[in-house]
């Protein structure tokens, strides 16, 4: 490339970044390049680094394959004194070390009820029994005879964020969002294995049961089976993990995650709702009047900023790029907005493509941090226009005894050493 076209990238990028940062203020276009605290200075340029002079692990080192060494820190985390055993627990997703939009499937949080079922394939039935005109019995192979989908989907729990209704408990991005995960689903539209079976008029719910030590049972309305359920066998290319439900789960997209039955075994056609455990005495939004309304499915629409955050502090001074996440159940992100004085003023952020229904989706934006104190806050808005409440506008409803669909903006507060802390305001 001549001298002047490389000219002409660069008067481009200058450009683009100014009018990206208009919204956070002046962007400093040259900051300073800093290095981690514990380089080793002679593998740093113009010194050749040792790993250039020595030969490799060869293409059979790891056949399945591991990531780097040095990213041993990514990983999944539980909260020791969070529950009784970890068989009936959760671990969370370290969102703060992502990029993009797809979880890797070792790092998708794990919630159970009974541990996690190690089911041979070969043994792995699905019965379809109940108002419907021929009850059925599926095997794996079976399941995979009929027409496939691939389709993108976040997988939240309901209880995400839960610890927050009375105020900051956990100190970090991980702790507070980070029941929630985004993978490429393989499987079968339950639509479509339904028109082998048949459906009686009179079938309007579905009772999906999972085959762990719990008996996991959920009821669903027979709309939702009908619109985007999958009975999925893969994620992101490959078979389930088995904390993921291999070799075969329910797929609800948009919904709780407690109803995407893991390890399924059974669909039950009835024609009302079954009202197990986990909508009765659990998965239920407790109101400030002291009743609970059940049923309230639907994961609404959330953000978080996952830099800077606790676990990824500010620094250096100049110029930064905020990185968080948006999803909502009701369908595709539309607008994200972003604010560093604790919700007084808003600029939008960049979405990055794709935007997905029912999808995470990653947002941006440029700004740069002299020092000063920031509370920093993002709040979603999706394609129907819900715009992600206050946690002050939620309690106002439900008071501060709830437990699930605690979609509220977080405040990380950014201190004048660029340490982020978890705040509540207000």
């Amino acid at each position: 490339m001549s001298k002047k076209g490389i000219q002409n990238i660069t008067k481009l990028s200058r450009r683009k970044v100014i009018t990206a940062g208009a919204s956070l203020g002046a962007v400093a276009l040259t900051p300073k390049i800093t290095f981690a605290n514990k380089q080793n200075t002679k593998n740093l340029p113009p010194n050749i680094p040792e790993w250039t002079s020595s030969l490799g692990d060869g293409v059979d080192a790891k056949p399945y394959g591991t990531p780097s060494e040095h990213e041993n820190h990514v990983i999944r985390r539980n909260v020791e004194w969070l529950t009784a055993t970890t068989e009936s627990s959760v671990n969370f997703t370290p969102l703060q070390n992502l990029e993009g939009i797809i979880t890797p499937n070792g790092l998708c949080f794990e919630r159970h009820h009974g541990g996690v079922s190690i089911i041979s394939p070969q043994d792995y039935r699905l019965m379809i029994n109940g108002l419907v005109d021929r009850e059925m019995i599926f095997s794996l192979d079976d399941l995979k005879r009929f027409p496939q989908v691939n389709k993108f989907y976040f997988l939240e729990c309901a209880a995400n964020g839960g610890m927050e209704w009375r105020g900051s408990q956990l100190n970090g991005c991980q702790y507070t969002f980070g029941m929630v995960h985004n993978i490429q689903y393989t499987g079968v539209k339950l639509s479509d294995l339904l028109m082998e079976t048949g459906l009686k008029d009179t079938a309007k719910w579905v009772l999906a049961e999972g085959s762990d030590s719990s008996g996991m049972t959920r009821s669903i309305p027979i709309e939702k089976i009908l619109d985007d359920c999958i009975i999925a066998w893969a994620m992101n290319g490959e078979a389930l993990r088995p904390e993921q439900g291999y070799p075969v789960r329910l797929v609800v997209p948009g919904w709780e995650g407690n109803m995407w039955i893991k390890w399924i075994r059974r669909l039950e056609f009835g024609d009302k709702p079954y009202m197990t455990r986990e909508e009765t005495s659990k998965y239920t939004d407790l109101l400030s009047n002291g009743k609970a309304r059940m049923f309230t499915w639907v994961m609404e629409g959330k953000s978080v900023i996952t830099s800077p955050c606790p676990e990824n502090p500010i620094l250096t001074q100049g110029l930064h790029q905020l990185r968080g996440l948006a999803w909502s159940g009701r369908g595709k992100i539309k607008r994200v907005d972003v604010s560093r004085d604790g919700g007084k003023n808003w600029k939008t952020a960049q979405l990055h493509k794709p935007i997905l229904s029912k999808s995470l989706t990653r947002f941006t934006m440029p700004f740069e941090w002299n020092g000063e104190e920031l509370l920093l806050q993002s709040r979603a808005i999706d394609e129907t226009n819900y715009v992600q409440p206050t946690i002050q506008e939620l309690q106002k409803i439900r008071g501060v005894n709830s437990i699930y669909h605690n979609n509220s903006i977080a405040t990380w507060l950014v201190r004048k050493n660029g340490k982020v802390d978890n705040v509540r305001l207000g």
